[in-house]
Parts: C-alpha cells; structure tokens; sequence
C-alpha cells in the first residue's frame, strides 16, 4: 500500500507541509509506505482544455515543459492521496490546482482500451491551512476535485482544516493536528479494508 501527500504551498518548511508530515507520520506509524511531496520547487503549467489527454488512448497529458507528468505517475501510483494547501483568497494554491485540473482530465474517463478510470476508489482527502478564514471554501473546491475523480474520502474528528500564519505555527495549533492525525488513521484503516 502506498499513500502520497502533495504539498501544495509556494513555501519551504510551510505549515501545510507540517500538517502533512503529522498525516504521513500517521500513515508510516500503519505501515503504508508514504511520500510527502512539495510542490514549492515544481512548476506545473494550467490546463489547456485542448482535450488531447481525452481522446488519445494512452489518457496522457499532451503537455510538456513542467514538473506535470513526473507528480501525476506518482499520483496513478498511489492508493491513497491527501492534498494539503495553503488557502489563498479563500481557494486553493493555484500550482496545486493546476495539478488536480490536469490529472483530472486523463483521470476521470473510462477507455475501452486502457481501462478504467485512474483515481477509481482510490482513498484520500483534502487538508486546508490558513490564518484565520477561508479554510472551507477551499477545503470544499478540494473535496469537490476527490469526489468527481471518484476517491472514497474518510472523515476525521471535525474538518480537515488548520490554522496557521506564520512557518511553525502549524506545531502549535493541537487541534488541527489531532484532526489530521485522526483522518490520516481513517485513510489507513480504509486503505487496510479496500487494497489487497
């Protein structure tokens, strides 16, 4: 079983990061084999709508010049994804969405030669970080991403969300690290019941 968590913020050592490693802590102490990834040295471009993923039967991203086709070869091979981000004007970081928008695509349609579709009850879940407001509008634009890529996503003890503003404050925020230390034991115990 491996899980992935995708770092979405523009900043090194970020709280979103720090929500993160609690959750891939979680994971590893269940013995899932987790990857924490950053998006903060990564550039991947927007979605161009130029459907060429959806009806080429390979369902690969026909763009190239970014960090796209390495971070969605990881996402196809995980069983589990959790997708933190940093909320900014009450929406998700826009490399981390460009991300989602463009695995989706190649995600979401089944092909009569290559199968089924990508993400199918794969686990995961959303996890949103801000100051003081907007975590839900984001966490919700997130959910709504896992729910059309046909993720069964688990609960935790209340919504995954965070509050932090500045780099370590995320250490002092116990309930949100609780939370995320409560979902990420959901992701384990489904990814126990759902992969062989």
């Amino acid at each position: 079983m491996k899980a992935l968590c995708l770092s979405g913020s523009p900043r090194k050592d970020s709280n979103t990061e720090s929500y993160l490693q609690v959750a891939a802590e979680t994971l590893r102490s269940n013995r899932i084999e987790t990857d924490l990834v950053t998006v903060v040295d990564k550039v991947v471009n927007p979605c161009r709508a130029c459907y060429e993923c959806w009806y080429k039967e390979s369902r690969e991203c026909q763009q190239d010049g970014d960090d796209f086709h390495e971070l969605f070869e990881r996402m196809v091979e995980a069983d589990a994804i959790l997708v933190g981000s940093p909320v900014h004007y009450s929406a998700v970081h826009p490399t981390i969405w460009n991300l989602l928008v463009r695995a989706s695509f190649p995600g979401i349609r089944d092909h009569p030669h290559s199968g089924p579709r990508l993400f199918d009850r794969k686990v995961g879940g959303p996890i949103t970080v801000a100051r003081r407001a907007g975590q839900n509008f984001a966490l919700a634009q997130l959910l709504l991403w896992f729910n059309l890529n046909n993720f069964i996503v688990p609960g935790s003890m209340y919504w995954n969300v965070g509050t932090a503003r500045s780099i370590g404050d995320a250490a002092r925020d116990e309930e949100g690290i609780e939370i995320v230390r409560q979902f990420a034991e959901n992701v384990a115990w489904l990814l126990k019941k759902t992969v062989p």
